[in-house]
């Protein structure tokens, strides 16, 4: 489980899963596997490997109406031109694809880490497994829920980010058995691997919150943790004439955790400018004892919910959704079962959120379900050729895009020390930032470490509001994100810091 501070902030482009009416978020419908996924250039003989399922027991044991059955059946696998009885009499399987670097999941952590792994292994030894056909750098929906920027502009067709020579697996992963080093996907396709890094993000549970996701048909509710919804957030703030403005912050860990704050202070904004402030009354429910974990930011952000007259209600968590009669269900967390019902003319829901099941059912789990790596190498606590990487872990910090990006450069080294059968000589820090935006012009640059220590890049108090940052944040950022991050080129600017504090950081 996440420390306090990794509760309180962050910002986070790593894949995501979730349910709105029964689908799955951000992902892509998948053609339908053919009624045997078999390569028919790779066989083997384990007739127990048969996608086809034929039998458990020896074709030439069955009864005569069986094996005609079981003729049949294959004639329906294999293509035509392929004579049955040139096949083994015990039935043939796919033989599984084998890669020396296998890398599960295609948000940042998964690209970027896929991009080192090819200069380092060369680019027929690294395959990465994603279903999405599109990419989101999903730190940017901030300001599409607000709309100072547009959808379109935060996505990429995956095969764009997908390092050239690498093998692009367009599945997802069913299964993962770190005993026997393979992994099972979707389609029935099994990968073996002589090391496997996991970068599959987090799962978002929408739909532990009764009336959702079908609340998100009503014109009053947004959120900008998924695709289907971050537009809806524009629409609802567009349409507000006056009332309660209500915002919330799930009683779990949450990717992106600065974003329930940041949108609220840009409709504050928004509002001011349209000239409906007046009418409004913005509240900010959250399940948290603070407003943010570090004190240095925590600081400015009180001044500006003061000066800008926000509600702050601690403790206070989203249970339900009455989308009809616009009431949201808040418990109150220090008082169990207790209640509160709040009207809203706009409600932005931060889903809770945990761990991938994939993970949550295999070996590489922790006891809460997220991968179990050693903080500071990131290498798995039991697999030692098993790597992990962004929201999927354990690691005791903000899940944030800025997060992985100094966990790129720290695992790329432990890695490189691991082929050598070296020990890791790099740790992680817990590095981490959050741009909180507070305006369509400012933001808080909050960086800081596992301790929740500040770890300012910039030779200036970033406890302040910034027009500066904000350009950074916007339009600075994105570019590192698509040329630097993804290319495996930005590790994070720790040497930056080094370097700005004249050695001193």
């Amino acid at each position: 489980m996440c420390c306090q501070v990794c509760l309180d902030q962050g910002l986070s482009s790593s894949r995501s899963e979730g349910v709105i009416n029964g689908k799955e978020l951000e992902r892509r419908p998948q053609p339908s596997p053919s009624p045997c996924s078999v390569d028919t250039n790779k066989c083997a003989t384990d007739w127990n490997l048969n996608p086809c399922q034929v039998g458990r027991s020896p074709y030439f044991l069955r009864k005569p109406h069986t094996r005609m059955s079981a003729m049949y059946r294959l004639k329906q696998c294999y293509p035509k031109g392929i004579s049955i009885s040139n096949l083994h009499t015990s039935s043939q399987a796919c033989a599984k694809e084998h890669f020396k670097m296998l890398v599960l999941g295609g948000g940042s952590g998964g690209i970027a880490m896929s991009a080192r792994m090819k200069r380092r292994f060369g680019a027929d030894n690294v395959a990465v497994v994603e279903p999405a056909e599109t990419h989101y750098y999903q730190p940017i929906w901030t300001l599409v829920g607000a709309g100072a920027k547009t959808l379109a502009s935060s996505g990429r067709p995956t095969a764009s980010v997908v390092p050239s020579g690498v093998k692009w697996v367009k599945s997802r992963v069913q299964e993962i058995n770190p005993g026997s080093n393979t992994v099972i996907t979707d389609d029935g396709k099994e990968i073996s691997y002589e090391y496997l890094i996991v970068a599959l993000g987090i799962q978002l549970h929408y739909e532990k919150i009764k009336g959702l996701p079908e609340a998100f048909d009503h014109p009053n509710i947004g959120s900008n943790y998924s695709i289907q919804t971050v537009e809806k957030t524009w629409i609802a703030l567009q349409n507000f004439k006056e009332g309660n403005a209500v915002f919330t912050f799930p009683n779990t860990p949450v990717k992106c955790a600065g974003a329930p704050q940041k949108i609220m202070y840009l409709a504050d904004s928004y509002l001011r400018k349209t000239g409906k402030r007046e009418k409004a009354k913005i509240i900010y429910n959250t399940s948290l004892p603070v407003l943010f974990g570090v004190k240095k930011y925590a600081d400015v952000l009180w001044e500006i919910v003061r000066s800008r007259n926000i509600q702050v209600n601690h403790r206070q968590n989203l249970i339900e959704v009455r989308a009809d009669q616009r009431e949201a269900v808040f418990e109150n967390l220090d008082n169990p079962g207790e209640t509160n019902v709040v009207q809203y003319e706009l409600l932005h829901v931060t889903p809770p959120m945990g761990p991938i099941q994939v993970i949550k059912s295999s070996s590489l789990a922790d006891e809460a379900g997220w991968l179990n790596v050693d903080k500071e190498s990131l290498q798995h606590k039991n697999y030692p050729n098993v790597f992990g990487i962004g929201d999927c872990t354990n690691l005791p910090t903000a899940k944030t895009a800025a997060a992985v990006a100094a966990q790129t450069a720290i695992l790329d080294r432990t890695i490189s020390k691991v082929l050598k059968n070296q020990k890791p000589d790099r740790k992680y820090d817990g590095y981490t930032s959050c741009p909180l935006v507070t305006s369509y012009s400012t933001v808080v640059l909050a960086e800081f470490d596992y301790t929740g220590q500040p770890l300012e890049t910039f030779p200036v108090n970033q406890g302040k509001e910034s027009r500066i940052m904000y350009h950074m944040k916007a339009d600075l950022m994105p570019h590192i994100y698509w040329q630097g991050l993804l290319k495996g080129f930005w590790g994070g600017p720790g040497p930056y810091r080094k370097l700005l504090h004249l050695g001193m950081k």
